[in-house]
Formats: C-alpha cells, structure tokens, sequence
C-alpha cells in the first residue's frame, strides 16, 4: 500500500510540475505580446513617451524568451503524463512567443543593418522641400560617425549626404514618361490607397505633401513628391520622407520611397 500511494504522490507531483509550468509559459508567452501591445498603443496615443514604450518592448521580448522555455519544459512534463490539453496550451505559448521574438528580432537586425538616420531623399544635391509640412528643427543636429574620424570631421548636413549615399545609393530622380500634371494626379491617388494624410497637392507646381503615420506606435513621417518637366518630354520625379521623431528610422523612409516610386512608375 505504502509503495502505490508513493507511485500516486508521484503522478500528482508530475502533474501539478506540468501545469505550473504551462501557466507560466502561457503568463509569459502571451502575456508577453500582451504587454508589448498596451506598451505600443499607449505610446502611440500619447499616454507615456515612445521611448518608454521601446523599453518595455525590450523587457517583453526576454519574458517572451523565459516563456519559450517554460514551454518547451512543460510540453515535456505534459507528454510525460500523456495531457493533451497541456501539450496543445504549451505548444500554443511558444508558437506566439517565438513570432513575438522573430518579429522583434528582425526589427533588431534591419536597425543595425542600416544608418541611424531618418531622412531619405532622392536628390541630395537638389532636395524636394516642403511648404506645407515643417520639417523637424533638430533634423541634422543628431547624425552618427559611427567612430570614424572622416565622418566626425564634416558638418552635420555632409555627414548625412556622405551617410546617406554610402547606405541609399539607389535612390535616384525618377523619369516618367507622364506629363507633371499627371504624375501628381497618379501620385494623389497612391497616397490615399496607402492612408496617407495629404497635406498640400498642386499638380501645376508639380508638388505633394502627406503624412503617412504607422500602425502601433502612431510615428509620423512626413513625404514629399515633386515633379519637374524632363528635357524632350516626360517628368522627373523626385521623394524625400522625414520621420517627426527618433534618431533613426529603422531603414522605413528609404524603404517607403523605394515602394512608393516603384508604383509611381508602374
């Protein structure tokens, strides 16, 4: 009798183990999403600075990490004791914990893989600029040398071209072969398929301001778009983007002029 309670005690231990870890995986797991979520939306309806919010992202993503391997832990007291509800919860925690995790490391990655930066244009020598938008005071007072004397040598303003040239080469003056008039027009109408804010639209000037604001944090980045008639016919169009906040922009202005004049042209 002594020898079978034993073996019972036993089981009810291994049990109670497999569902305090499971509880502690999906506490971790998903509330770490949770977390990270309220963080990004109170940042972005101003109830506490973005940066705070970037901190407590940062705090999500290890409890994220702490919740894959209280998973991984519980789905293997789980399987030992054959609980399928268990397995199936654990198996759930870790599945959105490690989304979590890849989503905030990729976001960690492209932050490194490009310059601290916020401000994309496609003319350096001749910028687009705004009229209707102002562009943040404090735009150039803040550009990294990344530790290198040629870099820390140079003005602010020619350390973001030089920056800017070594890390977006490829954004160049478009040609359209759409008379100016026509490429605002087109331009109007990309711009609200996007959701984007319209500040200003001048076809005859050949100009369009907008603001397009993203989905959590609410960052706003403020566009241009300008126009010019080419030689022998056509237009040349040119895009700057400028992110209101931040040092750098996680390589989306770049990326939102690349996308937005490969539609321009199709």
């Amino acid at each position: 009798m002594d020898q079978a309670q034993a073996t019972t005690d036993q089981a009810e231990t291994g049990r109670d183990w497999a569902r305090l870890a499971t509880r502690g995986a999906i506490a971790l797991g998903l509330g770490a999403v949770a977390v990270a979520a309220i963080a990004s939306i109170g940042s972005g309806q101003g109830a506490w600075h973005f940066r705070h919010g970037f901190t407590v992202l940062r705090y999500a993503f290890y409890a994220a990490l702490a919740g894959v391997l209280l998973g991984l832990v519980g789905l293997a007291l789980a399987r030992r004791g054959r609980k399928t509800s268990l397995m199936l919860a654990n198996l759930a925690a870790i599945v959105v914990a490690l989304g979590f995790i890849l989503y905030v490391g990729n976001l960690v990655r492209t932050a490194k893989a490009v310059p601290a930066i916020h401000d994309a244009s496609t003319n350096l020598d001749d910028m687009p600029q705004f009229s209707a938008l102002k562009v943040r005071e404090d735009n150039l007072e803040s550009v990294p040398d990344d530790g290198r004397r040629e870099l820390a040598a140079m003005l602010p303003e020619a350390r973001w071209k030089a920056i800017h040239r070594e890390a977006y080469g490829d954004l160049r003056t478009v040609q359209l072969a759409a008379a100016v008039p026509d490429v605002i027009r087109k331009a109007e109408r990309l711009v609200k398929a996007r959701g984007w804010e319209i500040a200003k639209v001048d076809t005859a000037a050949g100009m369009l301001e907008a603001t397009a604001t993203s989905t959590f944090y609410r960052f706003k980045d403020d566009v241009v778009v300008r126009a010019r008639p080419a030689p022998g016919g056509g237009s040349l169009v040119d895009m700057r983007s400028i992110s209101r906040v931040g040092g750098s922009d996680v390589g989306m202005n770049a990326k939102r002029v690349h996308e937005f004049l490969g539609d321009l042209k199709g």
